[in-house]
């Protein structure tokens, strides 16, 4: 597997982004290692709170959030994912699938970190890939929230915003992955905040990853993560610990996909599900400090 690692010098001086990076070695399945990057912010043993973003994003992402979980005592773990950040990047779009990435962020959370009692908050493809790994070891989570994203097994049809988004990634000759944060957001960032987005890909040659991740978005049954996706929506479907939406008001891509949690996830019954006004599809982007202060209460 050929891997392209960014510079570090890439991440020198990011707005709002002074947090010390932490790597973990993980197998890449192919007879080889990938390093994996992630923030560790908070006290050693304070509660566990893992936050994972999603395309085409990092953990820059989060740099809102963190500051107010640290506050309320909790450790924040966000990793980035295989492609993405600091994370190494393999180079062919065939190396990556579904189900190595929730290998990769199994191993990075509960071989190499230990995690245990954790509380997930995922959006996007970080729910897509935390969703599975908390319904494959339920017992390392003591509740779950999410925010725009879902647990497709494509026996539903997908939206209109997100067909056209995943043909326009694997059709478009500039994909300027910055740029796209910034139409996913109500607020538009400042244009260092956009080029923070940017800094993990000096060129395409390390964007494979941010290319091929929507194509591996089961839009049909016949697809292979289909079968994992019905078992992890099973487990969920029994999974009786805390459980919370927190959907934005402004996302085309997911508007509506928090019914089926709220409907089928008996420890959804009786939590405070919120839609947080003023967010896009990168709530985070927009209202994280919001965000932050409702996953503080939720665990309160």
């Amino acid at each position: 597997m050929k891997v392209l690692r960014t510079p570090d010098d890439r991440f020198e001086g990011l707005p709002g982004f002074d947090f010390a990076p932490h790597y973990a070695d993980v197998p890449d399945g192919d007879g080889g290692t990938l390093r994996m990057h992630y923030l560790d912010e908070g006290p050693a043993d304070g509660p566990v709170v893992l936050l994972m973003h999603g395309e085409p994003s990092w953990c820059y992402l989060y740099r809102t959030m963190i500051p107010v979980l640290v506050d309320a005592g909790l450790r924040c773990i966000a990793p980035d994912l295989v492609g993405f950040g600091r994370s190494d990047k393999p180079t062919e779009r065939d190396d990556y699938s579904y189900a190595r990435h929730v290998e990769w962020v199994r191993t990075l959370l509960l071989d190499e970190l230990d995690l245990r009692a954790v509380t997930f908050f995922g959006q996007d493809w970080g729910g897509l890939v935390g969703l599975r790994v908390v319904a494959e070891h339920p017992d390392r989570f003591a509740r779950v929230a999410i925010g725009n994203t879902g647990l497709p097994t494509g026996h539903e049809p997908m939206s209109e915003a997100f067909l056209a988004w995943q043909q326009f990634s694997q059709t478009t000759p500039d994909f300027d992955l910055g740029a796209i944060v910034s139409m996913g957001v109500v607020t538009p960032p400042a244009a260092d905040v956009v080029a923070a987005y940017n800094a993990p890909f000096p060129d395409d040659s390390y964007k494979a990853g941010a290319r091929i991740f929507p194509t591996l978005v089961p839009t049909s049954p016949d697809d292979p993560a289909s079968a994992a996706n019905v078992a992890a929506r099973e487990v969920l479907a029994g999974w009786e610990k805390p459980f919370v939406t927190l959907f934005s008001d402004s996302d085309p891509i997911t508007g509506g996909g928090e019914r089926w949690f709220q409907e089928h996830v008996p420890g959804a019954a009786g939590q405070p599900h919120t839609t947080i006004v003023g967010g896009g599809h990168f709530l985070q982007e927009d209202q994280g400090p919001e965000v932050a202060r409702r996953l503080v209460a939720f665990i309160g």
